[in-house]
């Protein structure tokens, strides 16, 4: 038998175009730990500067088997160990998800332990729980290529929607920004880096959604700005620069005007786009408590999805059905907001 005590929860994430498998620790006193956390980052679509669905699903196919036995070799555990199986069934592209679910479900059946169908930004918010005792009420920021949510958690599993993108995702208008500059992709760590070397206040861009009474994002008409500025000659250092500049305080100034009104002062902020440095330094300099993620937590992970099976049953949720499916659309706020 490995050694280990406490409930051994696998979890599985292939919504989009990583996949990732991990395994987590539910102690008996309710608290948790990352075993594992190992994650295959498909390349191919850098080619296309964006995500060919149909090439991500045979990706996930392919590389499943490999990252699963690379968990268990982290973990120092086999297969046999596992209490219970997470896996994300939305929302994401469907196809990809379908891997993951699939593969999760035929695991648990193999093995007569409980399966959990995860929701992917309930994933990402519990992706925090490792890095602290993280207890509602509190606001969670989920800031990715396809999400862009701000929730407020009044109690353990119920989500308010407080506010979202009306177009773009904050990540992936990064994306398209680092495209049009000729950055590279993924466009996030591109847009960064050459941020380092360029003048934020280059070109005058204006925060989106400046003046309104909500807490709603946009980003497609900076988007714009940017593509017009490219076309007008700005230097790419300076495009990436003054562009992440404007998104961050958009990002930054509504979600703490967000937690002053509700009278909030956690904040978790999560998703891929909450590894960019300069958000992180934002978001310090504010007056809220704000938790990210551990190390290798904040892009799509199995880890985070494993953190919010335990979660589950941590709070005696029951069990899922192996006939839950997979959903490209799954709006996670259970609260009229």
């Amino acid at each position: 038998m490995s050694a280990f005590s406490g409930q051994l929860v696998l979890g599985i994430d292939t919504s989009c175009d990583d996949t990732g498998v991990g395994l987590v620790e539910l102690a008996a006193d309710g608290s948790v730990s990352v075993r594992a956390n190992r994650v295959w980052s498909q390349t191919v679509h850098a080619n296309y500067g964006g995500v060919m669905p149909e090439l991500a699903s045979r990706e996930h196919v392919e590389r499943i088997d490999a990252v699963m036995d690379d968990a268990l070799k982290e973990a120092g555990v086999r297969v046999s160990d596992i209490s219970a199986v997470a896996a994300t069934s939305g929302p994401g592209l469907v196809g990809a998800l379908l891997v993951g679910l699939m593969y999760g479900k035929g695991l648990a059946q193999g093995l007569g332990i409980p399966f959990y169908a995860t929701h992917h930004l309930e994933g990402h918010i519990y992706a925090a729980a490792s890095e602290s005792s993280l207890q509602p009420p509190y606001l969670a920021l989920v800031v990715s290529g396809g999400h862009t949510h701000l929730f407020d958690v009044p109690q353990t599993g119920e989500y308010v929607l407080v506010g979202a993108t009306r177009d773009d995702a904050a990540g992936e208008a990064f994306d398209k920004v680092a495209r049009l500059a000729g950055l590279g992709y993924p466009g996030g760590p591109a847009v960064s880096e050459a941020a380092k070397r360029g003048d934020p206040k280059a070109v005058p861009f204006k925060v989106p959604l400046a003046g309104q009474k909500g807490y709603e994002f946009s980003f497609s008409g900076l988007k714009t700005a940017a593509l017009l500025a490219h076309r007008a000659g700005a230097k790419p250092e300076d495009l990436a620069a003054s562009f992440q500049a404007v998104a961050v305080k958009s990002l930054v100034q509504t979600s703490v005007r967000a937690a002053r009104d509700l009278g909030r002062r956690t904040l978790v902020v999560s998703g891929g786009v909450a590894a960019n440095t300069a958000l992180r330094e934002s978001f310090a300099a504010t007056e809220l408590n704000v938790i990210f993620p551990g190390k290798g937590l904040n892009t799509d992970n199995g880890a985070m999805i494993a953190l919010a099976g335990a979660a589950a049953i941590r709070a005696g949720r029951a069990a899922h059905g192996l006939e839950d499916g997979a959903t490209a659309y799954a709006p996670l706020a259970n609260s009229a907001g």
